[in-house]
């Protein structure tokens, strides 16, 4: 950049803030800092669980960190179990697997008997099918919304 630009810019700039410093403060508009305060009343009433987390109390936060590696030690030790039962020709602790089996089972002959039954039906049926579900989702969760905005945000 040349010298001469540069020193435009600065000339643009220092012009600029002197525009800028030269307006009035802008006020907030009427009954903002109410509501602010009131926001900020309602926020310190909650409780300390429905806060955020770093404000939480020192015991408390400890005692989430405890659990949470309890559930993660606990996790890795059953995962342990699992994978020793399997190893020894899967013995009691892995005979729940079986039942996942004849569930999963289940489910593919159900996938096939619908595939069957779908099989006779024309595909433009399916996509419309697809088309409405899809639709009657977005609308459920438009009044889903709507309802936790009426309910509990405005109240």
């Amino acid at each position: 950049m040349r010298r001469s630009e540069e020193i435009q810019i600065d000339q643009d700039a220092a012009r600029v803030d002197r525009y800028l410093r030269a307006l009035p403060p802008r006020t907030a508009p009427e009954g903002f800092e109410q509501r602010v305060l009131a926001e900020l009343q309602r926020r310190a009433a909650q409780p300390w669980w429905r806060r955020a987390y770093r404000e939480w109390p020192f015991l408390a936060r400890i005692g989430l960190l405890v659990v949470c590696s309890g559930s993660m030690l606990g996790a890795w030790r059953v995962a342990g179990w699992l994978t020793a039962g399997a190893a020894l020709g899967l013995n009691r602790v892995a005979a729940p697997l079986f039942a996942v089996r004849e569930l999963l089972r289940a489910v593919l002959a159900a996938d096939a008997s619908l595939r069957l039954v779908a099989g006779g039906v024309a595909p433009h049926w399916l996509q419309g099918g697809a088309v409405v579900t899809a639709v009657a989702y977005v609308a459920l969760l438009g009044l889903g919304a709507t309802a936790y905005r009426t309910l509990y945000l405005e109240s």
